[in-house]
């Protein structure tokens, strides 16, 4: 004959123990854990190291292969080691670990937490659009047929050859009616352009140029810039010295710029963050960091990880700012709306 038998859940211990009591027993458990306050000390040491990193980066050192400078260009991404340690800290069952992570989750926040946000607004009297075409491009038409689809009024092209010239042009033309390129930059834009110029930026051939756009509201000083590239060696660490003396050079020429408003447009391979790059950018505001939508990292297009080509300004006021769709180029072209 068959037998039911009933599951008894209360508290006599002949049931199954209940949630509640598994977590009661679990915090008694640490309480009486005097290890957890003594365990994860270099957890805790990893913890602080990242947030004096990211706070005090500008006393990272550049003597010794520009680690100031790299440490900057990618220096959004030391958060995340956050969550690393946090992880590694409840493993270890650290109580010391755990609070250390607050100081570089506060650190982080201040830094960076204000590009988390959406702060886009809508309208503008001008929508300018940097890109750089990557002088490998395999399809240039379909790259310009791209900016000139996205609406832009004024365009800064960088890394132009000899070659790919005529497609820009040609895939251009019918949209902006006017266009300057010295050397490897170009701008081309829906207003008159005057006063063209190339801009000596110490490297022997034209890879900067300053012209004026006679926009609808007057008057505006646009700068179309290609700084050098930097690499990380091995032997040498990071080396930026040609880009750093023509980022001085640059910041000469904008600081002499006669009109009121001004915006740069270009590769200058590094962020907003770099020291090195404080000639330029002590100057002028980045667009995206006043009316983005997120960081705007902007290359690799593969995958992202840094901002290092750049929309900035000075006596116009940032409306919105994003990155536009991937072309054939290794980078991804940033366009932004301000409102002169």
């Amino acid at each position: 004959m068959a037998q039911a038998y009933a599951t008894e859940t209360g508290h006599d211990g002949s049931g199954p123990e209940s949630r509640t009591d598994r977590m009661r027993r679990a915090l008694t458990g640490l309480r009486h854990d005097r290890g957890i306050w003594r365990r994860g000390l270099v957890l805790a040491a990893i913890a602080v190291l990242i947030a004096m990193v990211m706070g005090l980066h500008a006393r990272v050192p550049n003597a010794v292969g520009n680690l100031g400078s790299l440490v900057e260009t990618f220096l959004p991404w030391l958060g995340l080691g956050i969550p690393v340690v946090i992880v590694l800290a409840f493993v270890r069952r650290s109580a010391t670990a755990l609070i250390a992570t607050v100081l570089p989750v506060v650190v982080w926040l201040n830094m960076f937490g204000g590009l988390v946000f959406d702060k886009s607004g809508s309208g503008g009297d001008l929508t300018v659009v940097t890109h750089n075409v990557n002088a490998e491009n395999t399809d240039p038409g379909g790259t310009a047929a791209e900016i000139a689809a996205s609406g832009a009024d004024v365009v800064a092209l960088e890394e132009l050859t000899q070659d790919d010239l005529p497609a820009y042009r040609e895939a251009l033309a019918g949209t902006f009616k006017y266009r300057t390129v010295e050397g490897t930059v170009g701008v081309w834009s829906k207003y008159p352009l005057s006063d063209s110029k190339a801009v000596d930026i110490k490297l022997g051939w034209s890879r900067a140029l300053r012209t004026t756009v006679a926009t609808p509201e007057g008057k505006v000083a646009v700068f179309a810039a290609h700084l050098p590239s930097v690499r990380v060696k091995l032997d040498a660490g990071f080396t930026a010295g040609q880009r750093d003396r023509s980022a001085q050079a640059l910041g000469v020429a904008i600081r002499d710029e006669p009109l009121d408003r001004v915006i740069l447009l270009g590769d200058l391979n590094g962020t907003m963050n770099d020291r090195a790059l404080s000639p330029v950018t002590s100057q002028l505001r980045s667009t995206q960091g006043a009316a983005g939508d997120g960081f705007g990292f902007s290359w690799p297009a593969a995958f992202p990880m840094a901002r290092i080509d750049q929309i900035m300004v000075r006596g116009v006021e940032p409306e919105s700012s994003w990155a536009l769709g991937r072309t054939d180029s290794d980078h991804l072209p940033l366009a932004a709306s301000v409102r002169l």
